[in-house]
């Protein structure tokens, strides 16, 4: 967290937080179809059931029954409510307006690896600005953030919605837009088979799925990739203004260099959530480490306009702090540093041995040195086997001698070296 606190800092993000839970209609209907499936509903207070007439409650319709039951949900991510932190404080905002936002949401999904119920989410999102540089800071962001934690390889894909769009228009899909890129946002999960069997079920024809077998098949740099589908998308205005802003972003996130992470063009990348219009992000971890994405984002025109702030364009990204902790975990990067483990304990002996051992742990805290006490006059045993468990390298032992004298035993728990010491000289070792 520190770690990419410090980045977005860097990069001029200042931190907002916004409540757990959100009005239910802030959240309904802008992750599409299956986020709202998997939003955590909160039932109203007190006799929930009041609202539900006999007629309704017979119909046993969960869909009609749960807005009279349940106004308010869990936040499934940090990007709408921030669009409704924005609207709300329109007046006292600076735009373009940089946040950062680090905090947990919720998803009635199935728990298996890399996929919780509840999670962090890290997001650095810009609003006010329609400049295509704010993308090109952003892949330099997620490669700042991962260069920081050493996490070399990490390869974030890149597409937009608008050649998304413009395929959509060139297969005759249009009116399938939603379900064409639901399912293809599939891909890496159920495979290009399983992508064409939904793209069936959602009656998109044998012939519009027939036109769009090169993107299955798009290999090569990101150049020729995009020269590719520039050549499928000849015949759409959208497409071809989706190809011109990947071309940008492509070509000055080259000329700028990247220190860890590779940018890849994935022209089958949709991202499911119908608020992004344009260029969106994926991360996906190092090769040889089995977890989904570990970062994702886009650029949202209208975020604002569904709470009525109209034209007010925004992009953004996010860090899924879970999983990239699980990366981190399975290739052993967490330095030893990163567990800020006590220093010190003070052994236990009594009531005035424990004043005497307060009074200099207060100094030593103070000088920025972690230090306990033992809570219990225990056995000396049982308080030493504490701090070798807890992997505290030092302990001080401190009776009616050193107390008389104003000196500590300091004890080394690794060599079992110990000295008498006075506190000046206790400070100076320890520190």
């Amino acid at each position: 967290m520190d770690a990419i606190k410090s980045c977005f800092t860097t990069y001029g993000f200042a931190p907002i937080e916004t409540p757990s839970f959100e009005n239910s209609d802030t959240l309904m209907g802008k992750y599409g179809e299956e986020g709202d499936r998997l939003i955590f509903k909160i039932l109203n207070s007190g006799d929930f059931l009041r609202k539900v007439d006999d007629a309704l409650y017979t119909a046993k319709d969960s869909g009609k029954m749960t807005p009279k039951i349940s106004e308010k949900a869990l936040r499934y991510d940090l990007t709408v409510p921030f669009a409704r932190y924005v609207v709300q404080h329109q007046n006292e905002i600076t735009f373009p307006f940089k946040r950062y936002q680090i905090q947990p949401v919720w998803r009635a999904d199935r728990p298996q690896k890399g996929r919780f119920r509840e999670f962090f989410q890290c997001d650095a999102d810009v609003v006010g600005s329609k400049s295509l540089w704010q993308e090109v800071e952003l892949v330099q962001l997620y490669d700042a953030v991962f260069t920081k934690l050493n996490l070399n390889g990490v390869t974030i894909k890149m597409n937009n919605r608008k050649i998304l769009s413009g395929i959509a228009e060139v297969i005759g899909a249009e009116d399938k837009l939603i379900d064409f890129t639901v399912a293809l946002d599939k891909l890496d999960k159920i495979g290009e088979e399983g992508v064409k069997k939904e793209m069936r079920e959602k009656e998109i024809s044998e012939e519009a799925i027939t036109k769009v077998q090169p993107l299955f098949e798009m290999t090569g740099t990101a150049k020729e990739q995009l020269d590719a589908i520039a050549a499928l998308l000849a015949s759409s205005q959208t497409g071809m203004q989706g190809v011109e802003e990947l071309n940008f972003i492509v070509e000055n996130v080259a000329a700028l260099g990247l220190e860890t992470a590779q940018l890849a063009i994935d022209v089958t990348l949709a991202r499911g959530l119908n608020y992004y219009t344009g260029a969106i992000f994926e991360v996906s971890a190092p090769e040889g480490v089995s977890m989904g994405s570990i970062g994702g984002g886009g650029r949202y025109d209208d975020l604002t306009g569904i709470f009525g702030m109209k034209d007010v364009s925004g992009v953004g990204i996010s860090f899924g702090l879970d999983r990239i902790y699980l990366v981190l975990e399975e290739l052993n990067l967490f330095p030893e540093t990163a567990s800020a483990n006590t220093k010190v304990l003070f052994i236990n002996f009594g009531e005035k041995e424990s004043l005497y051992a307060l009074k200099a742990i207060k100094r030593l805290r103070a000088a920025g040195i972690n230090a306990e006490l033992y809570p219990d006059k225990a056995k000396m045993g049982k308080q030493m086997g504490y701090a070798d468990k807890r992997d505290i390298k030092f302990s001080v032992l401190a009776g009616d001698n050193e107390i008389a004298a104003e000196t500590f035993t300091l004890k080394n728990m690794k060599s079992g070296e110990q000295d008498v010491v006075d506190f000046k000289t206790l400070l100076i070792k320890l520190q």
